[in-house]
């Protein structure tokens, strides 16, 4: 039986007492709509704030919510219950009414929502010369702002109708702009409102050599200059159970460094206090520590590559290997590259340790691995640097060199500036591994070389530190010390820092050579 359109109370009661299907269809449509409530909102706490504070917002309908406006710019909800959820004031707010969409239509506060001045940045940590995107809201309507990087007046904002900064302005952090926690400053001409947020200046040296591709030098560096690096003094020390060849990586204002007594260690950079440990099953030699994405990655003696938790020292995961490690890990493109004594370079997959892929040679790998423009470039007990491709490992090219290799490669300029047991000093075209020139030194170099403004700076078993033109590889000067120079010399802010076995630290000018 069909239900006449003008009959439908009619035909409702047929279907309801006959079962007519078309009539059934009807009223569970009819039902469906009345259950998609709208959003009911009760009240706002707090009913004011910056941009970025969080907003509790109470009242019914909740279940089903879409999303949070603050006078139309969307911000980021939580939905707690069906008549409470949370949501954080968007960068684009503005003071007006909150809404809270659903499938069954639109709600807003009966009370409006006051921003009140704030500002928001794109990054919150980086180093000096870093890009900050500066927005803010709250301020007076269509007046200039003015943008502060700590007292210095850095930029100036124009400002919408609606008191926000548009659509953002970029600010770079001073190249002078000293380690530790500074603040942006947003000033409004007219109004005279202000806001705040803090930036941390931070000039970490995350991994060993400082970077993947290994050139020993700290771009950053803006304390210890030429004038000013005699004044080094000691300011805490920390002791292990047994030697420590690891070299520390520093970040985030933590310093982690291995041990011979089988443990890394993480420690207060401004006071040397003990934040956590791990033990690994066999000594920390050389490996020194990599830090990146929040973990930290090294190598034991234990025949493993370990990856911990930055902030806690726990496991993530281990490599096993088939000898010791003593290369330190590079960290590049969600990629880890080591070598072993198993005479193996290694790739593994960052986040889970996974093997990408592994490169024989003829002799254990001691150094560290150099990465640069999609290549790994690594040394070899069997006298040879290799080129390898980054993402599969296939060999590009090899050189011979005399001896052992155990300096790590350095790469600047598309030349390799590697050190051998040989004695000598290499500069190697960096796509095809010609040589371009070869230095001599007294001993053999176990040091890895530095490079910076067109010099190779590098130690020597002989107890000298040489800098050699990175062009033609002339020497420039060499300093005597009193021991062997195993220590590899790192650049910072015009100054050479080196150590020798003589137990002292050395700091040379980039020009001369005096100590």
């Amino acid at each position: 039986m069909r239900i006449s359109p003008c009959k439908r109370g009619h035909g409702y009661r047929q279907a309801f007492h006959g079962g007519v299907t078309e009539g059934l269809v009807w009223i569970v449509g009819a039902l469906s709509v009345q259950s998609a409530a709208v959003p009911v909102v009760s009240s706002l706490s707090p009913a004011s704030g910056t941009i970025g504070a969080e907003v509790t917002i109470t009242g019914s309908g909740f279940a089903g919510a879409t999303g949070v406006t603050f006078n139309g710019a969307a911000g980021v909800f939580t939905v707690v219950s069906a008549s409470k959820l949370t949501a954080a004031v968007p960068a684009g707010a503005s003071t007006g009414p909150v809404a809270v969409p659903g499938p069954g239509g639109t709600s807003s506060a009966t009370k409006t929502f006051t921003v009140t001045p704030g500002i928001a940045l794109s990054v919150a940590s980086g180093p000096p010369t870093t890009i900050v995107t500066v927005t803010g809201a709250g301020f007076g309507a269509d007046e200039a702002v003015d943008i502060y990087f700590g007292t210095a007046d850095e930029a100036l904002a124009s400002i919408s109708g609606a008191g926000n900064v548009v659509p953002g302005i970029a600010v770079q952090v001073p190249a002078t702009a000293a380690p530790g926690t500074a603040y942006l400053t947003a000033v409004g001409r007219h109004s005279g409102l202000s806001a705040q947020a803090p930036f941390l200046v931070s000039t970490s040296w995350a991994q060993y050599r400082y970077s993947c591709k290994r050139e020993g030098v700290d771009p950053y560096e803006n304390v210890l200059s030429a004038s000013t690096v005699a004044g080094i003094d000691v300011v805490w020390s920390f002791t292990t159970g047994a030697y420590v060849d690891s070299s520390p990586a520093a970040a985030d204002g933590v310093v982690y460094v291995g041990s011979q007594d089988e443990n890394v260690y993480a420690l207060n950079a401004a006071t040397g206090a003990k934040i956590w440990s791990f033990r690994a099953g066999g000594n920390i030699g050389g490996s020194s520590p990599a830090v990146a994405d929040g973990m930290v990655y090294l190598g034991s003696f234990d025949r493993n590559v370990y990856a911990l938790s930055a902030a806690t020292g726990a496991k993530v995961w281990s490599f096993p290997t088939g000898g010791g490690v003593w290369s330190s890990p590079a960290v590049a493109d969600g990629m880890v590259y080591v070598g072993s004594f198993d005479r193996n370079v290694y790739a593994l997959n960052a986040a889970t340790g996974a093997k990408i892929w592994s490169f024989p040679t003829g002799g254990g790998v001691v150094p560290s691995a150099a990465v640069a423009d999609g290549m790994v470039y690594v040394g070899s007990d069997d006298r040879n640097v290799y080129a390898l491709n980054a993402a599969t490992g296939a060999k590009i090219w090899s050189f011979p060199t005399g001896d052992l290799v155990w300096s790590s490669p350095a790469v600047a300029g598309g030349v390799v500036y590697v050190g051998s047991f040989d004695r000598n000093v290499y500069a190697l075209n960096a796509a095809t591994g010609a040589k371009i020139w070869s230095s001599t030194t007294g001993a053999p170099i176990e040091s890895s070389p530095a490079v910076a403004g067109g010099v190779v700076y590098v130690g020597s078993d002989d107890g000298k530190v040489y800098a050699f033109s990175a062009d033609g590889g002339a020497q420039l000067w060499s300093f005597t010390t009193g021991g062997r120079v195993q220590s590899s010399p790192a650049v910072a802010d015009g100054v050479v820092h080196v150590g020798s076995e003589d137990n002292n630290m050395y700091a040379f000018g980039l020009v001369g050579g005096i100590g």
